[in-house]
């Protein structure tokens, strides 16, 4: 059974304390294994590669081939049944919409003192995406990730995905055939992610690396982050849930859960106002619990994560709600902008009855990838910047630099830094 909570019991406070500060990332301690693999990727190239995914995945690389075929995508994705690929084409669209309203504008002016300034934003080179594969195969994950580095102007898209047996799910390489990926090799895990940082013989580095995956996965893109760039560090899914009374509590119930059946360690937060409501929706999750083909998962994630919270009043929640700054953020109730005003952290937020999470994941059009662990207090999803760096630049001609130089020197100096100084003094010394 989940937590329940009120926040009229004395104990309130505490319990919610321990809901917030709850570590629910993987007990086994994966650095020291990750490590070992991306030293041995780094010593050993696709040597290392090939023997980590024959331990890990079961196949040989040489036998399966290391690379997926353009041929191998065309095919799948002209095998799709047509609903299917007329839903992620759909999907592909309103990404892709979204996505080119991220981009961002160059800047270039002149101000007061006549100094020229801006800054100019580049793609990066090359983006590696990291897709899972193995007991999940998600084609949505695909388009989410690939998409925005697309748009941002990346010259090319690498992607790395598991592939137990050497076999691809035909969805997810009809979904880089859509997404335009440039590159797709049969390899995952830490050493998939040390392949693209560091590059082997078959493999070119990236500059930055995107996408989900395991605690091993997660752990080596922390590792390798300096050397590229990364999204984040993800953790296990989550979900809350603001809702009144008015609600289908069958509704609320499936929306708590969806998150629910991505892992054991995921977790499904409800708050609510109505006593009777909470219970209905207890009662439901219960219910569907036992039809759903992905119970055992969900079943654990709720009792060991699960929470129900009731609270006075919808608006008493939100400071609560900001404390857990979850991934997703569901509002249902008759009035949701006014609690939306209310909220400064969570990763994306679905206003109102009829906008499900799960809409979001797939076709609504703004990114699945987003901050886990309460790191949307200072991290946001991903987005096309991901994969694009701004370049600031100025220039000074004499009058400009007589104008701002002497401040210049004055604070260089004060820093015991007598070569900047004079690099600015000599040139206001032959002024004309």
């Amino acid at each position: 059974m989940a937590l329940r909570l009120s926040t009229s019991d004395a104990a309130f406070a505490d319990a919610f304390d321990a809901l917030v500060n709850a570590r629910r990332e993987a007990d086994a301690d994966v650095s020291a294994d990750v490590a070992a693999i991306i030293k041995d990727v780094r010593s050993d190239g696709d040597e290392a590669v090939a023997r980590l995914t024959q331990k890990f995945d079961g196949h040989d690389l040489e036998f399966t081939g290391w690379k997926v075929s353009v041929a191998e995508c065309e095919a799948a994705l002209d095998g799709l049944d047509p609903n299917l690929r007329i839903a992620l084409e759909l999907a592909a669209i309103r990404i892709r919409d979204y996505h080119e309203g991220q981009v961002p504008d160059n800047r270039d002016y002149r101000d007061d003192a006549g100094v020229r300034i801006g800054a100019r934003w580049n793609a990066v080179e090359r983006a590696g995406i990291y897709i899972p594969g193995g007991r999940a195969a998600y084609p949505s994950s695909v388009l989410m990730n690939a998409i925005p580095a697309k748009v941002a102007g990346a010259d090319r898209v690498i992607m790395v995905t598991p592939t137990p047996g050497g076999e691809v799910n035909p969805l997810v390489l009809a979904a880089a055939q859509i997404a335009g990926v440039d590159e797709i090799w049969r390899i995952g895990g830490a050493q998939a992610v040390a392949a693209l940082a560091f590059g082997t013989e078959k493999i070119a580095p990236v500059d930055v690396i995107t996408g989900p995956g395991n605690a091993w996965v997660a752990e080596a893109k922390r590792q390798v982050y300096g050397v590229v760039g990364i999204d984040m560090v993800a953790g296990p899914s989550e979900i809350v849930v603001v809702a009144d009374g008015q609600n289908d509590p069958d509704w609320i119930a499936a929306d708590l859960l969806s998150q629910a059946e991505h892992d054991p360690t995921s977790q499904s937060i409800l708050f609510t106002d109505d006593a009777a409501f909470a219970d209905q929706v207890a009662t439901q999750v219960e219910k569907q619990l036992g039809e759903l083909a992905t119970s055992k998962t969900a079943t654990q994630s709720w009792i060991d994560n699960g929470a129900i919270i009731l609270v006075d009043r919808l608006e008493q929640a939100m400071p609560l709600v900001d404390r857990l700054a979850a991934e997703h953020l569901e509002l249902a109730c008759d009035d949701p902008q006014a609690l939306f005003n209310k909220v400064r952290h969570a990763g994306s937020v679905f206003l109102g009855r009829h906008t499900p999470e799960a809409v979001g994941d797939y076709v609504a059009g703004p990114n699945h990838v987003l901050p886990t662990g309460r790191r949307a207090r200072f991290s946001s999803g991903l987005s096309v910047t991901d994969f694009m760096k701004r370049t600031s630049f100025l220039e000074c001609d004499e009058t400009a630099l007589g104008k701002i130089g002497p401040a210049a020197v004055a604070l260089a100096e004060a820093e015991g830094l007598p070569a900047h100084a004079a690099s600015v003094q000599k040139r206001l010394d032959t002024r004309r």
